[in-house]
């Protein structure tokens, strides 16, 4: 939801805001390498309640400062996803609106959780309400789709299935989740991931009839015990070689799996994990126990929707 800031000193215009939810990847297939280099995809998505912060002065020339327990790891501005999804949708509305931009870093990055994913998204809902734009605009979902493979979901930040290479979206009645998500503060790139994979262009990593197999997911009100039980036949392909290029990825998986979760997977290309508990008192109890044990971990426990 986009809140304003009164209080802004910058401009006439008040600051707008939106929060920057992690997205979880709960399932990941990868069914295949396209021709053009891109791999298609296949997961189901949830998103945490814990965000980055991103806020909007219109009126501004554009440009974004950063701040916060993590701003020292967003790396060049000039090379921030959030002024490359502004300057992207600059070349497909005319006179677009812009302002100057201010993130509150809180996720860590190279994550698997979409962090940089999150703020580009956050930063076209932020530009699409100042230029009167529907989310579902073609240009803006355009733009979102060449920022990056990740951002067109981040713009819904909502439980759904991502198929292709992140462009097609079928929304999940998903229901609220006790998580807790660890990330033991190793950067893994997402092309190394898929590099280890080793898939040629052209080439399938699932069966054909794996490929055109359609899941028929629990309904809306569906209850958690239900969602588990299809999502415990589900993995996350790139786990494995993940935990190659970075093997304290499966010691955060062991150690989440000895704390009684019902579900626990690596997210994305990692290398945070997650795991869902039955009620949010176990899961605050294990994330205790985890960032006890490994202070130098970031350790959140709160939940998935």
């Amino acid at each position: 939801m986009i809140v304003t800031d009164a209080t802004s000193m910058t401009s006439t215009a008040p600051a707008l805001s939106e929060a920057a939810r992690a997205k979880v990847n709960l399932t990941l297939r990868v069914l295949g390498r396209r021709v053009d280099g891109f791999h298609d995809l296949e997961s189901v998505v949830a998103f945490a309640d814990c965000a980055d912060r991103l806020t909007l002065t219109p009126d501004a020339d554009l440009s974004l400062v950063a701040s916060g327990p993590r701003a020292q790891e967003c790396g060049e501005v000039a090379d921030n996803l959030v002024l490359k999804a502004a300057r992207l949708f600059g070349e497909r509305v005319a006179n677009l609106k812009t302002g100057a931009f201010a993130l509150d870093k809180h996720l860590p990055v190279a994550a698997g959780i979409g962090g940089g994913s999150a703020d580009a998204a956050a930063a076209l809902r932020l530009l699409a309400g100042v230029n009167g734009i529907a989310l579902s605009d073609p240009g803006l979902m355009e733009t979102a789709r060449l920022t990056g493979a990740d951002v067109p979901v981040c713009v819904r930040s909502e439980a759904c299935v991502m198929t292709g290479v992140g462009e097609a979206l079928q929304p999940l009645g998903l229901p609220t989740m006790p998580a807790v998500l660890v990330n033991p503060r190793v950067p893994v790139a997402t092309k190394d991931v898929f590099a280890a994979l080793g898939l040629r262009k052209g080439e399938l990593h699932a069966g054909v009839s794996d490929v055109i197999e359609a899941i028929a997911w629990p309904k809306a009100g569906a209850p958690m015990d239900d969602w588990l039980a299809m999502l415990s036949g589900g993995s996350n392909d790139l786990e494995a070689p993940a935990i190659r290029i970075q093997p304290v990825i499966g010691e955060v998986l062991a150690r989440l799996r000895a704390t009684g979760a019902r579900l626990s997977r690596m997210s994305g290309s990692g290398a945070t994990c997650f795991a869902i508990f039955g009620d949010e008192a176990d899961a605050c109890r294990a994330a205790q126990t985890i960032q006890r044990d490994h202070p130098s971990w970031w350790v959140h426990a709160g939940t998935l929707s």
